[in-house]
């Protein structure tokens, strides 16, 4: 009996003892390597608002339909304001639309130039201008470099004054013109961009009152204008 049992003991240490000498070879698998974040491509795609401050340089021409005298002054100041718009990137193009306003510090006052009714001054105020304009761009990346054309509208006062009489006439209209413009940008994060932008609007001549009788002044002004931005794009 104690024979037996011998014997059963042997055969079990005999089964055991392997599994147990292979379960201790066993390595465990690797470990996954934890997941790198990769930030998502960057795109100009989006509506976009902002803000804008700059300088911009007025030349003004003013000439009497009375006795065809004409002068033209030239006046420097500043604008600021803001401005909205929407992107629609393609590969590396980048087209869209967008939409200025800005208050502005130009005014101009002309040199007396003399009329057989005595010398006249002139001078001409520009309150706020307004854009609209499409833009096209190329882009390498988070830098965008752009042209944009369309129009503007602009809000202005004029005053001409005899300086024999001392009599004043004052008026003022928003008048319409075309634009041009380029610039570059650059997405310093996925939302915000910074931008340097040069635009020239070309404005329409108007007509403002004269002191004198039967007679009037016509007032044409073309603008240069120099900005700098920010921009938060929204997220298509």
């Amino acid at each position: 009996m104690r024979a037996v049992s011998n014997l059963s003991i042997a055969a079990l240490a005999s089964l055991i003892i392997p599994v147990a000498a292979t379960a201790a070879d066993v390595t465990p698998p690797p470990r996954a390597p934890a997941p790198v974040y990769v930030a998502p491509p960057f795109s100009w795609t989006g509506f976009y608002l902002g803000g804008n401050f700059g300088g911009t340089s007025a030349s003004t021409t003013l000439t009497d339909n009375l006795t065809g005298a004409s002068l033209t002054a030239h006046r420097s100041g500043w604008l600021d304001g803001g401005q909205a718009g929407f992107n629609y990137q393609i590969g590396n193009f980048v087209w869209g639309a967008e939409g200025t306003f800005d208050w502005t510090s130009l005014n101009t006052t002309g040199a007396p130039f003399a009329t057989a009714f005595g010398p006249l001054q002139a001078s001409a105020n520009t309150q706020w201008l307004t854009t609209l304009a499409v833009r096209l761009g190329f882009a390498a990346d988070r830098w965008l470099v752009y042209g944009k054309a369309g129009g503007g509208w602009v809000f202005n006062s004029a005053t001409v004054t005899n300086l024999a009489s001392q009599v004043s006439a004052t008026t003022s209209n928003t008048t319409s013109g075309w634009l041009l413009g380029a610039g570059v940008e650059f997405g310093f994060t996925q939302n915000w961009s910074a931008k340097l932008e040069y635009d020239y609007l070309g404005l329409s001549g108007w007509t403002a009152a004269s002191p004198l009788v039967a007679d009037t002044v016509n007032v044409k002004r073309q603008l240069n204008m120099v900005t700098a931005g920010v921009n938060y794009r929204f997220g298509w």
